[in-house]
């Protein structure tokens, strides 16, 4: 399948997430976020839900968030060590390669990520980001990262009727971190790096409107 075709079915997967509420078990909330999470049914894992209140208009938070070479996402995101794009498909679609550092105490060694990625406007002004895992000739297996493999997951950007500076951001996770790590390592890292992913976004948010 082509990889137009396989971002279009991530984006349509987000899209019924969305749409579903019914399920999804709470594991942590702040004040800037509450995660919940339930079974995938792409893999033998669970799917992570973040829903959060940034103080910031949609186009700042998507200024901060968007899939695009050289943006301010290797900055703020303790997750995202290097992020490239491997190929251009078309102005919504490009494969891209993302590189993780180790996390959890160095339990997690670093991984790489290569995912097909579509961006995408709604009439109402939500913006959509959402991609899953694909094989590109350009991004054979590197020998310093595991690989490991995002299934359908993405952020929704959604203006706020009458508040122009705060916006929703919805976000799903579903990711195989690959390697041999503990299960009881593996649900303990998801809700932590949600909840630190909120963080430092509304930090970056605010710097950016300063």
């Amino acid at each position: 399948m082509e990889y137009a075709m396989l971002a279009e079915a991530a984006a349509e997967k987000m899209e019924l997430y969305r749409r579903d509420p019914g399920g999804w078990r709470g594991c942590r909330r702040t004040s800037e976020v509450s995660v919940s999470w339930r079974p995938s049914a792409e893999f033998a894992g669970n799917v992570y839900r973040g829903e959060g209140i940034l103080p910031a208009s949609p186009r700042r938070v998507w200024e901060c968030i968007k899939p695009v070479a050289g943006g301010p996402r290797t900055e703020w995101d303790q997750n995202v060590k290097e992020f490239e794009v491997v190929e251009v498909v078309s102005d919504t679609v490009s494969v891209c390669r993302t590189t993780t550092p180790s996390a959890f105490m160095r339990i997690i060694s670093p991984r790489e990520f290569v995912d097909v990625v579509l961006m995408k406007q709604y009439e109402d002004g939500t913006m959509l980001s959402a991609a899953t895992n694909v094989e590109h000739p350009l991004c054979p297996p590197q020998p310093n990262f595991v690989r490991g493999f995002n299934y359908p997951c993405g952020c929704f950007c959604i203006p706020l009727p009458g508040e122009p500076d705060r916006t929703q951001l919805l976000s799903f996770f579903q990711t195989d971190l690959g390697g041999y790590l503990p299960q009881t390592v593996v649900d303990s890292f998801f809700p932590a790096s949600i909840t630190g992913f909120y963080s430092n976004l509304t930090k970056a948010v605010k710097a950016l409107k300063a």
